[in-house]
């Protein structure tokens, strides 16, 4: 395309202007018509795959009862949009689709290596899809060793499963991961959860009076079920009201342990301690004490005197001086017959003053005789 400048009533221009008009006035290359183009291609498929992912949402949300298969299909549909759209601006450059094919497979083999985590998380991803462990929405719990971590699904795609957690943290989770791990899903059909909490209560305590206490306290909580038809848990079938079993004769007490169900399990903390909080309440008017570690000594009078001899040996010398076995017992024997004719039974021990004293007084009678 070639622009007349004396049409425009441009012939006469100041040389300064003369070249940049000149510049501006020369045909454009056919390559930056052909991007252009393509760019508006994608573009335009851009929207397009907007616009029939928002139009045929709600046709495909009828079909599909589970959001995470509703939400696939449609990122489906987008990138199929996406990619005949990448297609035509291909064509438009003037790439054969036999090139693009054979460049694609040799892509696909170099960069397979290092894509391999992400096909098994897309594969992974499918088997979570199909196996439907948990959905969105679902309340559920990563176990762990440092107590696991819950919260509820937020979305479920190909390659990970995202997870907001009740403290509000975001938890992005391969599909890769989670398929390989325990997953505690507690919205999965019935969301009713049966819960424990354990007292123990002295031997001395009214044990009925405390279990009836106990089945109290736990039916004044909001989300406790107070009764009802039984609950079925497979084949058993458990009491939905409140229960308290005597579970254990401890060291210290009579473990108690109460079994009772939640209607949401989305706040078993609350629960909990809403129950002890009643239980304190009514334990105070009560003949039932809770027990606590603790050690009773008792002393009497029927204990005896208990008589400690140290006795102080010798080492044994080395050699062919040593005296023989039998000759040491002699030996040991006679000392402790001397000492015994030496210190009757009664005798009492002396100090060292008072031994030295003794010396004195018997170097002055000697001395007083030789005189």
């Amino acid at each position: 395309m070639t622009i007349d400048l004396g049409t425009l009533g441009l012939a006469q221009l100041p040389p300064r202007v003369a070249p940049v008009v000149d510049a501006v006035a020369q045909p454009v290359p056919s390559i930056v018509w052909q991007w252009a183009e393509a760019i508006l291609v994608v573009i335009a498929g851009w929207y397009v795959s907007k616009l029939v992912v928002r139009s045929a949402g709600r046709m495909i949300a009828r079909q599909f009862a589970r959001p995470s298969i509703t939400q696939t299909v449609l990122r489906g549909i987008r990138a199929s949009v996406l990619l005949v759209a990448i297609g035509i601006a291909v064509q438009i450059l003037g790439f054969q689709p036999g090139n693009i094919l054979l460049s694609v497979t040799v892509f696909s083999a170099v960069v397979a290596v290092i894509l391999a985590p992400i096909v098994a998380s897309v594969i992974s991803g499918l088997f979570v899809l199909a196996d439907q462990p948990f959905e969105i929405g679902d309340m559920i719990e990563l176990p762990d060793n440092n107590g696991g971590r819950k919260g509820f699904v937020e979305d479920i795609t190909l390659r990970y499963t995202k997870m907001f957690t009740l403290d509000n943290t975001f938890i992005v989770v391969p599909n890769s991961t989670i398929r390989e791990r325990d997953v505690i899903n507690y919205s999965a059909e019935d969301e009713r959860t049966r819960q424990s909490l354990s007292i123990l209560v002295t031997y001395e305590s009214d044990i009925p009076e405390a279990r009836k206490i106990i089945e109290r306290s736990a039916r004044q909580v909001e989300n406790v079920i107070t009764g009802g038809p039984g609950i079925r848990v497979g084949s058993a079938r458990y009491n939905a009201a409140p229960t308290c079993y005597i579970d254990e004769y401890a060291d210290h007490g009579v473990l108690l342990t109460l079994r009772y169900w939640l209607q949401e399990p989305y706040k078993l903390l609350v629960a909990r301690s809403k129950i002890q909080e009643h239980l304190w309440d009514e334990l105070e008017d009560a003949d039932v004490e809770i027990a606590y570690p603790h050690t009773h000594l008792m002393f009497d009078d029927t204990s005896g005197q208990a008589d400690v001899a140290v006795t102080h040996r010798r080492p044994r010398p080395e050699g062919p001086e040593a005296p023989p076995e039998q000759h040491r017992a002699a030996d040991r024997g006679g000392h402790a017959a001397a000492q015994t004719e030496k210190e009757p039974p009664d005798a009492v021990p002396q100090s060292d003053d008072a031994a030295a004293q003794s010396t004195d007084a018997n170097a002055e009678s000697t001395n007083a005789d030789t005189e």
